[in-house]
């Protein structure tokens, strides 16, 4: 059986990375989920935004993250 607890703590780790890389872009000016290829459709009052782009490089990056890891 897998130990949730280290389970949870990796979990709560990553979400931590994570937050401080946003911040970091942030304030670098890099918004992410607002790259260019990402499609906005506005239309009156109806806004559909599909992050194509985003999806991509956040799949490279974990990707390479796995990857590394798994060696």
């Amino acid at each position: 059986m897998f130990n949730v607890g280290r389970i949870l703590i990796y979990a709560g780790l990553f979400l931590l990375l994570a937050g401080f890389a946003f911040i970091v872009l942030n304030r670098l000016g890099i918004h992410p989920g607002k790259l260019p290829g990402d499609i906005i459709y506005k239309k009156g009052n109806t806004t559909i935004f599909i992050p194509i782009v985003t999806c991509i490089v956040i799949s490279v990056i974990l990707s390479i993250l796995f990857w590394i890891f798994k060696k």
